[in-house]
């Protein structure tokens, strides 16, 4: 179990992370949400005793890591984005070497950890040699070679095709049933498929913890409409837009969608409730003799609910 309380973190006078708490038992796999800059980096790294705190306290099983840290270290097991592998090696005399570095069994170990990551098929082959999907589960491998309590997994799906990302994401499912697991991803389909609970951190602080379920019907029948159009700016379409009480917020549009032209913008207007708000859209844009390319409604999805969570002013 890990348990977070009050934790915070500067680097000068910049707060990285502001006062956060939660805790995460065993046998749950959670996600970890945040823009670019919002403190997710930062937390994981100080979970894994890399960077200490600067006020607040860390404990693992009830234990400060700070206490012991080499302690806390060996309960966690970290595979990030690329894993560090040696593509000279054949997969089984790499995880030879990493039981002999990490004082494990070798004859013991590796059949598990083949089973478990579902190496069998690619032992005697050159890690060099591997397509993507395989590398990963070799670094899952060489995270869970301590049979560590704490398993975390930084975008472990990037790169891979369709097939190996399910492929992964079966396997975290299965290894997640006996341990804690934190997955940091930007990838919002990637916590609705494998994640029990999700945790989204703006601006240093969390601003949604919550079973990823009960997150998206906390937000209750809210939808979106995406928008493109030419003859704004985005600050002058959000500042025309805002002033109506039935639109609660207007964010640049993200994902993948493709301009008309280089003075078009996308935007997406978030509604109060399931008000059907396109009819005053379309006013809008005509009495502001704006030019439209598109209007879509949006379901209430994690990404729509993400967006407003993590909106900055701007």
């Amino acid at each position: 179990m890990i348990e977070l309380s009050h934790v915070s973190k500067y680097f000068g006078n910049f707060k990285a992370v502001d006062d956060i708490s939660f805790s995460i038992p065993t046998g749950q796999i959670v996600g970890l949400l945040g823009t670019n800059g919002a403190g997710k980096t930062t937390t994981m790294r100080m979970i894994t005793g890399f960077w200490g705190t600067t006020s607040g306290t860390i404990k693992i099983d009830d234990e400060d890591i700070n206490s012991d840290i080499v302690k806390a270290k060996s309960k966690i097991g970290y595979m990030p984005e690329s894993s560090p592998l040696y593509g000279d090696m054949i997969v089984e005399d790499y995880l030879k070497y990493l039981c002999q570095i990490h004082s494990q069994k070798a004859h013991e170990k590796i059949p598990v950890l083949c089973e478990t990551c579902g190496l069998k098929e690619v032992m005697h082959k050159n890690i060099s040699d591997l397509s993507r999907g395989y590398k990963q589960r070799v670094g899952l491998a060489h995270a869970l070679i301590n049979d560590p309590e704490i398993l975390i997994l930084d975008e472990p799906t990037s790169g891979l095709d369709p097939n190996q990302i399910e492929d992964v994401r079966n396997l975290i499912k299965e290894i997640g049933k006996t341990r804690t697991v934190i997955i940091s991803t930007h990838i919002l389909q990637e916590v609705e498929s494998i994640c029990d609970r999700v945790i989204i951190i703006s601006a240093g602080k969390i601003v949604a913890d919550s079973p990823t379920t009960e997150l998206r019907e906390s937000f209750g029948e809210k939808i979106a409409v995406d928008l493109i159009l030419e003859g704004c700016t985005f600050t002058e379409a959000k500042k025309v837009f805002s002033a109506f009480d039935e639109i609660e917020s207007v964010t640049k549009r993200e994902g993948d969608f493709k301009l008309p032209s280089k003075k078009a913008i996308g935007i997406r207007i978030h509604v109060n409730g399931n008000y059907e708000i396109r009819p005053e859209l379309f006013k809008i844009i005509v009495k502001n003799k704006w030019t439209l390319y598109e209007m879509t409604n949006v379901k209430n999805s994690l990404e729509n609910i993400f967006h407003i969570l993590t909106q900055k002013e701007e």
